[in-house]
């Protein structure tokens, strides 16, 4: 069976038995603890909470996954076994309060047995050593007795949140591999190969480890896919499956090398970091020096470095791009959507880490002559990462074909020395309302159409980084309330500013209205003594409003006009709406030229002059998508989104303030157009009296 089979085999095995079949959610997970989508059930784990409602009480999906960072991180190992990736799918089936243990149970084991034709004698069960109702089932449902472990059979995503006992199900690769039981001190030979867990998520585990139940019993199933093309293949390799030699042939195509045992490593992780670099960049990552682009541009370097050792020059991941969108587009049609971008933002990538390695070359090859016993001082390579982007495992790697190595702890002193100088430069409270825990959410539902006289209770008061129940003239304080008409920071556009008044005195000036979650923060000083559980009058500055409202409805007429003018492949990544300016980031893979300024320019403000209605309404997702509203590229949304409408051009989803008549607006002015990363530009833009 062809990866291909495999997906629709299980999707309609379980639509058959009563789940609703979703796509695949973002490698950009909503969810701060994650760089990427680690696993299949993330994207759900607010249906777990249960602060979110499940789309279906049953759903099954393939849902693509990245581990290369942080906790989940897969990335040493991958190339040098066959079963370790960066990028992977996780098939899965979910009940939200559904099923629970014996439905999931007998579905997993009529599916292995009944449809995949496995031998139930080559499958050996798991459950965790408290789970007494899973190992009976075990019992009643196969005949199987359980062997009964305790870590490896407990499963969360993070080191907070939904998690409970599991049973995974492995598979005999025969018994001429060494390796022994699941549990056993040789449990890692290779012989048993995990290929299901079914978990029973019954717990929220909170930052002290405290376990709560979940409002629901819930089933987070996860098989990786790659594992289950070798079995059904009959593969000890995961490599050896056919998607991963199609593409180590489209490899050896382009570097002219044929594959042999001592160069199968760099075969394995191009063909591995090409699909983790591929699909995240389809999903909006950008290559960068933090967070989640550092990973990707790390696995793109490393790549690129095993391709020089196979003796290849130039363009790889690039080159190999069509490739992975023939094997992997028809199930993923962003891949193909996407593809001039992803191309674009790989190959300037790779012409970057050709100028950062002759360069950084440079100084290490000065350095080595001075190297002493072999090891390479830490600072040395920390300079290296910091200065010429140089990633600790890329200069191991160099260093390793010179029987060399880094004094890691050296490198590490200096890591942490820098991140301790990054953190004292971070000002902000966010984290601090955060853990404040027993406040509940912000009635914001009046940001929209601000009540004049809205009675609000203040909640609490943050001061110089402490909470107190009184602050005094000239204070610089924090307040959240129970309600509020302010608009907090979001999606880009900036808060609102105006005044805290008890009658007609102002108490406090308000200069910025924050988010803290869903916790709307109001940020200024202190005029009047004010104290936690006084009723006060929030009340917004309105010409700034309307000055942000016409900013971010300019913002939703120059991306129609920049896909008017350039292309429709033009996606909006990133902005900021202020009254002052607007700042708008897009994929584009070249310079505007002066006379595509202009008619962009020019387009935004004929639609101005049209005086065209904006129209401001919620509706069901299925609906917005329906009227082709444009989304946010990478962005999660509820089942229920606000649409905002201008004229015939413009139709996006968008909780942010506008105007309700494009004419408000007046004018629209390009001041500057550059580069900002591989493949996006960026707009700054005036509008209403700036731009005139």
């Amino acid at each position: 069976m062809t990866y291909d089979d495999i997906r629709k085999v299980f999707l309609n095995y379980f639509e058959q038995h009563g789940h609703k079949i979703v796509p695949s959610a973002s490698l950009i997970p909503n969810d701060p603890t994650l760089l990427f989508t680690v696993a299949g059930m993330v994207p759900w784990k607010e249906i777990f909470l249960g602060h979110a409602q499940p789309i279906a009480p049953r759903v099954a999906d393939v849902q693509k996954c990245i581990r290369a960072g942080g906790k989940h991180n897969d990335l040493d190992e991958v190339g040098f076994d066959g079963r370790h990736h960066t990028f992977f799918e996780m098939l899965g089936n979910w009940s939200f309060g559904d099923y629970f243990k014996e439905q999931a149970i007998t579905m997993s084991w009529d599916l292995l047995t009944n449809v995949l034709k496995l031998d139930p004698n080559r499958i050996v069960v798991t459950t965790h050593v408290s789970d007494e109702e899973a190992t009976a089932l075990w019992k009643k449902i196969a005949g199987k007795d359980a062997i009964r472990l305790d870590k490896d059979n407990w499963w969360s995503a993070g080191d907070v949140g939904p998690c409970g006992p599991c049973t995974e199900m492995h598979y005999d690769m025969g018994a001429d591999l060494p390796g022994g039981l699941p549990g056993s001190p040789d449990e890692d030979g290779g012989r048993y190969v995990e290929i299901w867990n079914d978990v029973f998520m019954q717990y929220n585990r909170d930052a002290n480890g405290n376990l709560t139940n979940l409002p629901k019993c819930n089933v987070d199933t996860g098989a990786g896919l790659e594992r289950w093309a070798s079995v059904l293949q009959g593969k000890l390799d995961n490599y050896d499956t056919d998607l991963f030699q199609h593409l180590m042939d489209a490899t050896t195509d382009i570097v002219k090398v044929k594959r042999n045992g001592d160069n199968m490593p760099s075969f394995k992780i191009i063909a591995d970091h090409l699909r983790a670099v591929g699909f995240a960049i389809a999903d909006g990552v950008i290559p960068s020096n933090t967070d989640r682009g550092y990973v990707i541009r790390r696995i793109l370097r490393r790549a690129m470095r095993h391709g020089q050792l196979l003796g290849h020059r130039g363009a790889l991941l690039s080159e190999l791009y069509p490739a992975l969108v023939h094997e992997m587009g028809a199930t993923y049609p962003e891949l193909a959507r996407q593809e001039k971008h992803v191309v674009e933002i790989i190959r300037n990538e790779e012409n970057a880490f050709a100028d950062m390695l002759q360069s950084g070359m440079k100084l290490l090859d000065g350095e080595l002559p001075k190297v002493q016993n072999n090891v390479l001082p830490g600072a040395v390579a920390f300079k290296l990462f910091d200065t010429y982007g140089f990633p600790l495992d890329l200069t191991q790697m160099i260093l390793r074909d010179k029987n060399m190595t880094v004094d890691v702890a050296e490198f590490e002193k200096c890591m942490t020395e820098q991140k301790e100088r990054s953190r004292a430069d971070t000002k902000g409270t966010r984290v601090l309302w955060e853990s404040r825990g027993e406040l509940p959410d912000t009635n914001d539902s009046f940001k929209y159409a601000p009540v004049a006289d809205l009675n609000a209770t203040v909640l609490a008061i943050l001061r110089d980084g402490e909470f107190v129940e009184t602050a005094k003239p000239g204070d610089n304080v924090e307040i959240a309330l129970d309600k509020t008409n302010f608009y907090g920071t979001q999606g880009g556009q900036v808060g609102d500013s105006g005044e805290l008044r008890i009658g007609e005195n102002t108490i406090v000036n308000v200069t910025e209205a924050a988010r803290a979650g869903n916790i709307v923060i109001h940020k200024g000083t202190v005029v009047s003594e004010i104290h936690v559980g006084d009723t006060v009058n929030p009340v917004i500055n309105a010409a700034i409003r309307s000055q942000t409202a016409r900013a971010h409805t300019a913002t939703h007429l120059l991306q129609a006009a920049l896909r008017k003018v350039l292309n429709t492949d033009v996606e909006q990544r990133g902005s900021r709406v202020a009254p002052d300016s607007v700042r708008f980031d897009f994929s584009f893979g070249r310079a505007m030229t002066e006379e595509e300024k202009t008619q962009v320019e020019d387009l935004v403000n004929s639609w101005i002059a049209a005086d065209m209605p904006v129209a401001h309404e919620e509706m069901k997702i299925d609906e917005a998508k329906s009227r082709g509203a444009m989304a946010l590229f990478g962005e999660k949304y509820g089942d229920i989104v606000r649409v905002i409408t201008a004229g015939d051009v413009s139709c996006e989803l968008c909780g942010g303030t506008h105007v309700y008549h494009t004419g408000e607006i007046m004018r629209a002015h390009i001041n500057k157009e550059k580069s900002v990363a591989s493949g996006i530009r960026r707009i700054t833009m005036s509008v209403g009296n700036l731009a005139e």
